[in-house]
């Protein structure tokens, strides 16, 4: 049986979406490097520290990293004798396609914000490098791959692969489909 949150966690959460929802429509409108803090706490009605309770930074509020639970399930949804490799494009594809429409629109509008910014571009690499680890974390310990090393440097790659493909799926404003670029810019990596 599954627990209804209390009132602060609906509280919580309900503020977390209105500050999310009111930054983005403010990068949207102004571009992400003309927009303060003050502004999307003042969009949501909410004070300058209640926005840095919900997150660390306006960075976090578009590049939103996956927690090591959430890696960790996806990976471990994936057959275990399959190398790292594939374990990744199956997470990958898997995430997406269970990802609600809207969520994957708004997945859509934070890529295209951060394909256009080059702060973000750069920063994308920060976080890549950040669920790489967390896969890597995960997976080091599975015989089929063989030595650690091995793992670092598949991960990253496919995680890079991963980024581009999401730079290339906000490039083209959605008019390609992510899976058409997730496949191509896994391909690359095969060849």
């Amino acid at each position: 049986m599954t627990e209804t949150p209390d009132w602060r966690t609906r509280r919580w959460e309900a503020t977390h979406r209105r500050i999310f929802q009111t930054a983005l429509a403010l990068f949207q409108e102004h571009g992400f490097e003309k927009v303060a803090v003050g502004q999307i706490a003042a969009g949501a009605g909410v004070s300058v520290p209640t926005f840095y309770a919900h997150y660390p930074s306006k960075e976090h509020v578009i590049m939103q990293l996956p927690t090591s639970e959430e890696v960790g399930a996806l990976l471990a949804s994936q057959p275990a004798d399959l190398p790292v490799a594939d374990r990744i494009r199956l997470g990958a594809h898997g995430w997406f396609a269970q990802m609600p429409a809207d969520e994957f629109d708004e997945l859509r509008i934070r890529w295209k914000i951060i394909a256009t910014t080059p702060t973000l571009r750069t920063r994308a690499a920060e976080f890549e490098r950040e669920t790489a680890g967390m896969v890597i974390e995960t997976m080091t310990g599975d015989a089929e791959e063989g030595s650690r090393s091995r793992v670092v440097v598949r991960a990253g790659a496919y995680l890079a692969a991963y980024t581009a493909a999401l730079l290339s799926w906000a490039d083209s404003d959605g008019e390609r489909k992510l899976e058409e670029t997730l496949d191509e810019a896994f391909a690359a990596l095969r060849d």
